[in-house]
């Protein structure tokens, strides 16, 4: 792409033009720094409050200088330490004193008191400064002195800054300054007066201390003995209520001991009746077992001996004249005795050999031999009975044995209860 001369020349002047115009803009530019002021002067301007003035400030930031009419000045508003040394200023009461101060003072930022630091201290250097400030604040160092006495300025050294502060700062503004801090450094004076008074309220504070002390060593020996006086008084307390806690746990020991030996006493009566009692069931459980082992024995094997005997007599006794007829007889006493027995002819026959049989019942039950037994009763007396009718559930069970070999309940042969239940009559 070719481009024309004409157009790249105006191009190359434009560019020319922007620097120029740039480095014109630089050149006129002032930069303001934060610890200074920018003061413009050549032109008329009219200040907030009205006045008209021939300068204009700027307060940080920049600002541009319009060439030819207008100057540049720059103005440091940083601190300026100022010491301040008083000899023989008299206080309140005619005491001549000897002050040491430090003033840190700046100049002022606001707009209504700039003007006048400008009017007064543009061109001029710090320690101008510092020296006007040195002479105005030692003459009012030594009007507020002459409101003070050597006390308060000793003991309240912020109360005279504050004064000091107050009576310099309409004179201050009117210089265009600003005081910052204000430190009183020392207080003296050549008749050793706040010696004296220091000397005094030492020995004031002496003597109040031995006082104090004197009151708290009464004050701890009095709280002692009565602590003392406390400590026996409550030992005597603790000691009485100790041996009454000791005679309360005696007379509970002893309460509980009585009511242990009764106890014992009613578990061991409670024990030889509950002994007593097992004896008596015993001597009963041995008795009933006898005699039913008697009966067993003696009185069944008899009955039914002589129910066999009678039977046998019976038929013996019946004259035997032929023996076509005594076979007819025979029958029908046979069949007569069946009908009377009601079906128990065989119980007849169990009856007549009712020794052997339970002969063989007892030589089994003898074979079961029994060594030593303990017994533990649980408290109700059934475990000694249970025990005793050991013996018969034996016989019984023996018996049981015997009813389901031959199939004959020998216990219902013995009472008389047929198979239907109801008891036969017998003749």
């Amino acid at each position: 792409m070719h481009i024309p001369p004409e157009i790249l020349g105006g191009v190359a002047a434009g560019v020319a033009v922007l620097l120029v115009l740039m480095v014109i803009y630089r050149y006129l530019l002032r930069i303001c720094r934060p610890n200074e002021i920018l003061i413009f002067s050549g032109r008329k301007h009219t200040t907030e409050d009205g006045r008209p003035v021939g300068y204009r400030v700027v307060f940080g930031g920049r600002g541009v200088r319009i060439p030819v009419v207008e100057t540049v000045s720059r103005m440091d508003v940083s601190l300026i330490s100022v010491p301040i040394a008083v000899q023989g200023a008299y206080s309140e009461g005619g005491i001549p004193l000897n002050v040491h101060a430090i003033a840190n003072i700046k100049v002022s930022t606001d707009r209504r008191f700039v003007g006048n630091a400008i009017e007064r201290f543009l061109g001029k250097d710090r320690n101008e400064i510092a020296r006007v400030v040195k002479e105005t604040l030692e003459g009012h160092l030594r009007g507020v002195l002459a409101t003070m006495t050597p006390e308060e300025l000793n003991q309240d050294r912020l109360k005279f800054s504050r004064h000091l502060e107050q009576s310099a700062g309409p004179d201050l503004e009117k210089l265009g300054l600003e005081l910052d801090v204000l430190k009183i450094q020392h207080v003296a004076d050549d008749g050793n007066y706040l010696e004296s008074i220091g000397r005094q309220r030492i020995a004031e504070i002496l003597r109040t201390a031995e006082v104090a002390e004197s009151d708290a060593t009464r004050e701890a020996e009095q709280a002692e003995a009565a602590g003392r006086a406390r400590g026996e008084v409550a030992m005597t307390n603790a000691q009485a209520a100790l041996q009454r806690k000791q005679n309360e746990l005696r007379q509970i020991k002893a309460e509980v001991d009585g009511e242990a030996r009764s106890e014992e006493v009613r578990a061991e009566a409670a024990g030889q009746q509950a002994r007593a009692e097992a004896d008596l069931e015993l001597q009963k459980t041995r008795g009933e077992l006898e005699q039913m082992r008697l009966q067993a024995e003696v009185t069944i094997p008899a009955d039914v001996e002589a129910q066999v005997r009678e039977l046998l007599a019976a038929g013996a006794a019946a004259p035997i004249a032929a023996d076509g007829e005594a076979m007819a007889q025979s029958l029908a006493e046979v069949s007569g005795a069946w009908r009377d027995t009601g079906g128990r002819a065989m119980d007849m026959f169990v009856l007549q050999h009712l020794d052997q049989i339970f002969g063989d019942v007892a030589k089994a039950a003898q074979r079961i031999k029994v060594g030593e037994v303990n017994l533990i009763d649980g408290g109700d007396g059934k475990t000694l009975p249970a025990y005793a009718a050991a013996y018969p559930a034996t016989m019984t069970a023996l018996l049981q044995q015997v009813t389901q070999t031959l199939g004959i309940d020998i216990s219902k042969i013995i009472t008389g209860v047929p198979a239907n239940g109801t008891k036969a009559e017998r003749t």
